[in-house]
């Protein structure tokens, strides 16, 4: 992981509809729950959540500073349909630091350009964008790497078993992304992440 993300929360008195009152100060009002802890309604700075949400996203563990120190995932967030500098409201699921979680990590094709099979005028397609892990909350990756520079040739492709896990990091197996398919000894590995193509025959798909 990279720098630890944290976020100064304050209890939240204000509740209901009035919350409106804090959102026109300048505040997102939020909660925290988790098992064996009741909900608790906090609030932070508006500018600091959208910070921490665009550096965390759902996959990222959070430190919120209070009158607790909680490790928490952003579970959900509402946004304003009129406005991107602020959310509306934010989820965040406390998480114990000694206990593993399950969360979806993007991945990001590396050595994008160097492969024989883009040296030659082929494309590479990425097919997956994020994958399901399971690790103790600070090891969770901000991202997985898929190497692409061992392409060659139209029909090639990299797959969720070419991707070097980093220590303490495991794959979940889950149904995401096997709609149709007959093989039920398909594993998580086998998931396509991303397929070269020939550029004509990208272009007669795209005009089908």
């Amino acid at each position: 992981m990279g720098e630890k993300i944290t976020l100064k929360i304050a209890k939240r008195e204000v509740l209901g509809k009035k919350v409106k009152t804090l959102r026109r100060q300048g505040i997102t009002p939020g909660v925290v729950y988790g098992a064996g802890m009741e909900a608790v309604p906090i609030q932070a700075e508006a500018g600091e959540v959208l910070r921490v949400y665009k550096l965390a996203g759902k996959h990222t563990p959070v430190q919120l500073l209070g009158s607790e120190r909680r490790i928490a995932m952003i579970k959900d967030v509402e946004s304003y349909p009129t406005r991107s500098n602020a959310l509306r409201h934010i989820s965040f699921h406390a998480v114990r630091a000694d206990e593993p979680v399950i969360a979806e990590v993007p991945i990001r094709l590396s050595g994008t350009g160097e492969s024989e099979a883009e040296r030659a005028g082929l494309v590479v397609l990425q097919a997956l964008e994020k994958i399901k892990v399971k690790a103790l909350p600070m090891d969770l990756p901000e991202a997985l790497e898929a190497p692409t520079s061992g392409l060659v040739k139209e029909g090639d492709r990299v797959t969720v078993g070419d991707i070097v896990l980093p220590d303490g990091v495991e794959l979940v197996d889950s149904d995401d992304g096997r709609e149709g398919t007959a093989d039920d000894d398909i594993t998580v590995k086998d998931l396509v992440v991303a397929n070269v193509y020939e550029p004509s025959a990208l272009a007669a798909a795209n005009d089908a």
